[in-house]
């Protein structure tokens, strides 16, 4: 049986996690009483809005953005010291696969950071497990509704906000214009439906040999098409229905003609069908670019990105980058205080602006920078992205324990599409599963 061994690594860290996390949570002393006044991210430049009564340190951790943003973080940081006296910013940067285990690490040593760099499934899991600060008590209402509100939402459990959400991107259609002008349809006109793109895919293989797309067999496949990972109050999984059944169906229908590869295909291997002229589209962010660019330059330049076509739910998906403040921060207050400042529009639009990532922020997007092209794929994709953030949200929107729940959905979908398991047996494995994990987070 294959395994998903990325999310089984990432279920195992939060898993050890949480018990060094969640143990004397309640032990910080006296937390800081929330903020009645606006934050840094209203400060004018030289001036503090809460005087520190003595010099405070905040440990701030991001994810793989050593060396390539230093000159952005490090003008950043200087910014923000600048404007409050008293207040030192460490900036500390580990890979992606390395911040769950360091996170455990220096927890259990008492020397937990301040503000760390997660993304949205693992703010989520932790903060359902009361490991992170409940930001809503010390932002604004002005803050809280400066960001887009589906991604906003994506760790707001029972009220309470469990992360600011930081740079984003939403997927567009990538399209091979020679592989679909070859089939006889036109990229000009491209489909708007996922109804029409399997009827695109299936023209493309039948036309060309190359199959339509490959993807990831994850639980966003599930709300794309309409279905509920789990029921609204979130105390157990709703996706064992017949519409699902028929979508699993589907979708191994798909794979036995071709029109869909046969495969859980990760990140990377998409990449490498994408870039050797197997597949004819690729659902994805902007940051594709990036790599089809050195790694296929003539697939590059003949590439072009549409809007991504919408399932039954009429869903865009987003996928974030958030800040959170872990529960044993030493300085909640001056914390959240910096998350706020590093997330403010303005921040968000200059990061933007050399990072090529999408803001979370309502008036960032008002800018020029996401609203024009200059006729590259690069600017095609931003602008084409950018027109789905007002509709965008995490398909993990408030889910307990969401990297385990979506192991779990991970794996049932391997079962049944890669090695030929029964649908509704699998259904029904899964669903019972789902609710284990979800009744395990409730005691």
């Amino acid at each position: 049986m294959r395994t998903n061994k990325p999310f089984f690594i990432l279920s195992l860290l939060v898993v050890m996690a949480l018990s060094m996390l969640l143990a004397g949570c309640g032990g910080n002393g006296n937390p800081a009483a929330p903020a009645n006044t606006a934050t840094a991210t209203d400060a004018p430049a030289g001036q503090t809005d809460s005087p520190q009564a003595e010099p405070v340190t905040l440990e701030f951790w991001t994810i793989a953005l050593q060396p390539t943003f230093n000159d952005y973080f490090n003008d950043l940081i200087a910014k923000y010291e600048a404007s409050h006296p008293g207040v030192t910013v460490k900036w500390k940067d580990y890979p992606y696969d390395a911040i769950s285990q360091r996170l455990l690490t220096s927890t259990a040593s008492g020397k937990s950071p301040d503000v760390v760099n997660l993304n949205t499934e693992f703010a989520s899991q932790l903060g359902s497990k009361g490991a992170l600060l409940n930001l809503a008590e010390y932002l604004t209402e002005e803050e809280k509704n400066s960001y887009f509100e589906g991604i906003y939402n994506s760790t707001v459990f029972d009220g309470k906000a469990y992360s600011l959400p930081w740079y984003t991107g939403t997927e567009v259609l990538f399209m091979n214009k020679k592989l679909v002008e070859k089939a006889g349809l036109d990229p000009a006109n491209p489909p708007k439906t996922r109804e029409e793109l399997v009827e695109w895919a299936r023209q493309i293989h039948g036309k060309t040999g190359a199959a339509g797309y490959a993807q990831q067999l994850v639980s966003k496949l599930f709300p794309i098409d309409g279905i509920s990972i789990l029921n609204e109050d979130k105390t157990a999984a709703a996706f064992n229905t017949p519409e699902a059944e028929a979508m699993i169906s589907q979708m191994r229908d798909l794979m036995k003609e071709g029109v869909v590869l046969k495969e859980d295909a990760d990140f990377k291997k998409q990449i490498q069908y994408f870039s050797g002229q197997q597949v004819a589209f690729q659902l994805s962010g902007p940051t594709f670019i990036n790599f089809i660019k050195t790694s296929a330059p003539d697939v590059y330049a003949n590439t072009i990105a549409v809007q991504l076509p919408t399932g039954k739910a009429n869903l865009r998906l987003s996928n974030s980058m958030d800040l959170v403040v872990p529960q044993k921060s030493k300085n909640p207050q001056q914390a959240v205080e910096f998350a706020a400042f590093v997330t403010n529009a303005d921040n968000q639009t200059a990061f933007s602006k050399v990072a090529n990532t999408l803001p979370s922020s309502k008036a960032s997007i008002q800018d020029p920078f996401f609203t024009e092209s200059d006729g590259t794929l690069e600017a095609e994709a931003k602008v084409v992205s950018s027109q789905s953030l007002d509709k965008a949200t995490d398909y993990m929107v408030g889910v307990p324990s969401a990297a385990d729940i979506n192991s779990a959905i991970a794996r049932g979908f391997q079962e049944i599409l890669l090695n030929g398991a029964d649908i509704k047996q699998t259904l029904d494995a899964m669903e019972k599963e789902v609710n284990r994990i979800i009744g395990q987070g409730m005691e």
